[in-house]
C-alpha cells in the first residue's frame, strides 16, 4: 500500500487510512466524536423527539411526520400544511378521487385546504406513503 502525507495527527490518519491495530483504533475512537447514522428517514437520538409547534388550523411537516397527526377544526376553517423538513412532501386526501392534493411541497412551501362539510378526512404523503394524518370537521 502506498504510503500518503496527510497533517493530519496519529490517530485520525489511522482511522482514516484504515491501517491500525486495535490499541490505535481504542484511541482514535476517544479521540473522535461518534457520527450518528446519515439515513435521511432518521434523527439522531435526542433530536428524535424535536418538532415545530403548528399554530392554530396548521399541520407541521416535520421528521417524516404531519404534526398533529390528528387535526379538529370547525366546518367553514382553512388548513394549511407547511413543510418544515428537508424533503419534499405532499398532502393528498385518501380515496379513488381525492378531494384535496397538493403538488410536492419543498422546504418552506405550503398548501391550505378549507373543509365545508363535517366529516373525517384521512391524507397521506404521496412520496412517503407511510406518512399519515387526519383532519376531523365537526
Amino acid at each position: 500500500m502506498p504510503r500518503i502525507s496527510c497533517r493530519l495527527r496519529g490517530a485520525a490518519l489511522a482511522v482514516a487510512l484504515g491501517t491500525f491495530s486495535l490499541a490505535p483504533a481504542a484511541l482514535a475512537q476517544s479521540a473522535m466524536p461518534s457520527m450518528p447514522s446519515m439515513d435521511h428517514r432518521t434523527m439522531p437520538a435526542g433530536q428524535a423527539t424535536m418538532q415545530v409547534a403548528a399554530g392554530p388550523n396548521q399541520v407541521v411537516i416535520d421528521n417524516f411526520a404531519f404534526g398533529p397527526a390528528t387535526l379538529t377544526v370547525k366546518r367553514g376553517t382553512t388548513v394549511t400544511w407547511i413543510n418544515k423538513d428537508g424533503d419534499a412532501h405532499t398532502v393528498t386526501a385518501v380515496g379513488a378521487k381525492p378531494l384535496f392534493g397538493s403538488n410536492p411541497l419543498d422546504t418552506g412551501d405550503s398548501f391550505s385546504f378549507t373543509f365545508s362539510a363535517p366529516g373525517t378526512y384521512a391524507y397521506f404523503c404521496k412520496i412517503h406513503p407511510t406518512m399519515k394524518g387526519v383532519v376531523v370537521v365537526q
